[in-house]
């Protein structure tokens, strides 16, 4: 058994993960309980609306920063600042609350295991620096509508390449169904487009467009 188990986790990479702890680990990082209704779903869709905000209430965020009235502030410090109130809230939804849950089962100060922590330590660094990422695509002149374009076409591409190459196909690469290839082109195909023909912010209300000057005397058109 622990040789068949072994056996299908080849790259190095999986070994290195799975080399301190019991075989079975392997098995378990692919699996999940069977769905019983639409509760996942659901649940899904709640995270693609949040994270579907999150960029245009960040932005909105970092540029209220600039008190009414006062001298402008460094755009670099409303970053900053705004960066910092993401990090607080991070630590009231991601620390405070399974916190109070754990503590609530018993379970807040033990069973934690080295390898489980270090890659969860990983996984937020990596969530951390992709949302300062997008503040600083933000500053570097990005609009909000085209840089979550990218950023929500652009990751599960990185979720397939690095799941397919962690788990390749078990009958070689000729047995994956061509619309997999399909999906990545227009995923790709799509972000691109959104990216490159988003109309753009829309005028303030009551703004009229700019009327063309009138031509001087003497410069009448030919």
């Amino acid at each position: 058994m622990e040789e068949a188990l072994m056996g299908a986790w080849e790259y190095p990479t999986i070994r290195l993960l799975t080399r301190s702890a019991d075989p079975s680990v392997a098995a378990r990082m692919n699996s999940a309980p069977p769905s019983t209704g639409n509760t996942w779903l659901v649940l899904t869709f709640l995270t693609v609306f949040s994270w579907g905000v999150y960029g245009i209430l960040l932005h909105k965020g970092q540029t209220l920063m600039q008190p009414a009235g006062a001298a402008p502030v460094a755009p670099a410090l409303l970053r900053y600042k705004a960066f910092l109130f993401v990090g607080i809230a991070y630590f009231l939804v991601a620390v405070l609350a399974p916190l109070f849950m754990l503590m609530s089962k018993g379970q807040a100060f033990t069973g934690y295991t080295g390898a489980g922590a270090t890659w969860s330590l990983v996984a937020g660094i990596a969530g951390a620096v992709g949302a300062f990422g997008v503040l600083l695509a933000f500053a570097a002149g990005g609009k909000p509508p085209a840089v979550m374009s990218i950023v929500f076409a652009g990751a599960p591409l990185v979720n397939a390449a690095i799941g397919t190459f962690l788990h390749p196909p078990a009958k070689g690469w000729g047995s994956v169904d061509p619309r997999f290839w399909i999906g990545i082109f227009l995923a790709v195909a799509g972000g691109f487009c959104v990216a490159k023909f988003n109309p753009g912010s829309p005028a303030p209300a009551g703004a009229k467009p700019a009327a063309s000057a009138p031509a001087q005397p003497g410069h009448a058109r030919a």
